[in-house]
C-alpha cells in the first residue's frame, strides 16, 4: 500500500510538473532583460538601441536595462552575451563589427558567431557621415583629398574604436584615393568625435546617427555620405561615390543577438515582439530623424547576412592592409 502511495505520489508530481513547465517558460520575461550594447554610452549603437529596448519594454512591460560594456572592437561585450545563461534575460546587440569584421581584423577572436551566439534579428542599416574639423579648409571629398595628398600624414582621421565600419571606411577611403591619413582610435563615437569638434582630429567617418546632429548644428562640418545614396537627413550632401570616389560604399548594419540554446518559446515571442516594435510610429519617426533605416528579418536573414559580409570585409580589411593600432 504504502509502494502504490508513493509511485502514485511521484507520478502526480511528474504530471504536475510537466503541466506547469509550458506555463512557467510561457510566462517570460518574469524579470528585467540585460541588453548588453559592447560600446560606448552616447555612440550611435547605444542610442539606437536605448530607442528599440524602450519601445519593447513598453510592449512587453517589463524592464530592459541596457548595459554598455565597450572595448576591444566590440567583443568585450559580445563575449560576456555569448557567455550568459540562455535564458532569454541576458539579450545584446550584435553589429557588422563584432559578427563580420573581426574574424578577420583580429587574431583571437573570444567567441565563434555560430556556436556561442543566437543571431536574433537584424533590426537596423545606417549610412556614415564624413565630417571634418570646421578650421580645415575644404569642403568638398576632391578637396579634401587634395589636401592629404598635400600633407602627406598631417590629417589625423578619428574613429569610434578599431574595426568600426568608421575605421574600416577610412581604410577603405585612404586605399581607394591613395592618401595617406593617420588613424586615431577612440574607446567609442563620442570621444572622437569631441576631439574632432575641439581640432585634435580633422576627419572622421561615423555613424550620421550619431555625428549627424553635431554637424546640423554646425559644431563640425558634414562634406559626404557614405551609402548608395544621398541622406534624407543631407539631401544636399552627396555620396562618397558620387563625390569623385566611384564605387566606394560603406553601410553599418545591427541587430538583436543573444547567447546559444535559447528556448524556441523565447525565441518565437521575440520574432513577434522585436518586428512590432519596428514597425511603431514612435520608433519609425525617431530613426528616420537619426537616418537609421529599419530591417526587421528573421533569425534565419540575419545569419545569412553575416555569412554574406564576412568575406566582403575580409577582402576589405586585407586589401588595405589594415591592422589593429
Amino acid at each position: 500500500m504504502g509502494t502504490r502511495t508513493s509511485s502514485g505520489a511521484l507520478a502526480g508530481a511528474l504530471l504536475a510538473s510537466a503541466l506547469l513547465a509550458p506555463t512557467a517558460l510561457a510566462a517570460w520575461p518574469e524579470k528585467p532583460i540585460r541588453f548588453i550594447v559592447p560600446s560606448a554610452a552616447g555612440g550611435s549603437p547605444d542610442v539606437l538601441m536605448r530607442l528599440m529596448t524602450a519601445e519593447l519594454s513598453r510592449q512587453m512591460g517589463v524592464a530592459i536595462v541596457v548595459d554598455n560594456k565597450p572595448g576591444a572592437s566590440f567583443t568585450i561585450g559580445t563575449a560576456e552575451i555569448a557567455r550568459a545563461a540562455p535564458d532569454g534575460y541576458t539579450l545584446g546587440y550584435g553589429n557588422i563589427v563584432s559578427l563580420s569584421v573581426v574574424q578577420t581584423l583580429l587574431d583571437k577572436v573570444p567567441y565563434d558567431v555560430e556556436k556561442d551566439l543566437t543571431l536574433v534579428s537584424n533590426t537596423i542599416r545606417v549610412f556614415n557621415l564624413l565630417a571634418v574639423n570646421n578650421d580645415l579648409p575644404v569642403r568638398t571629398v576632391p578637396q579634401l583629398i587634395a589636401y592629404a595628398k598635400a600633407n602627406p600624414g598631417k590629417l589625423a582621421m578619428a574613429s569610434g574604436g578599431n574595426g568600426t565600419t568608421g575605421h574600416l571606411g577610412g581604410e577603405l577611403f585612404k586605399s581607394m584615393t591613395g592618401t595617406f591619413i593617420l588613424h586615431v582610435p577612440y574607446r567609442g563615437s563620442p570621444q572622437g568625435i569631441n576631439d574632432l569638434i575641439a581640432g585634435n582630429a580633422q576627419m572622421m567617418f561615423d555613424n550620421i546617427s550619431s555625428i549627424g546632429p553635431h554637424a546640423k548644428s554646425g559644431r563640425v562640418r558634414g562634406i559626404a555620405v557614405s551609402g548608395p545614396r544621398r541622406s534624407p537627413v543631407f539631401p544636399d550632401l552627396p555620396t562618397v561615390a558620387e563625390a569623385g570616389v566611384p564605387g566606394y560604399e560603406t553601410v553599418a548594419w545591427g541587430g538583436v543577438i543573444g547567447p546559444a540554446g535559447m528556448p524556441k518559446e523565447v525565441l518565437s515571442r521575440l520574432s513577434a515582439e522585436i518586428p512590432k516594435a519596428l514597425s511603431s510610429p514612435v520608433l519609425i519617426e525617431r530613426y528616420k530623424a537619426l537616418d537609421t533605416e529599419i530591417d526587421g528579418g528573421s533569425s534565419q536573414d540575419f545569419a545569412a547576412l553575416v555569412r554574406r559580409e564576412t568575406p566582403k570585409w575580409a577582402q576589405v580589411i586585407r586589401r588595405a592592409n589594415v591592422k589593429v593600432d
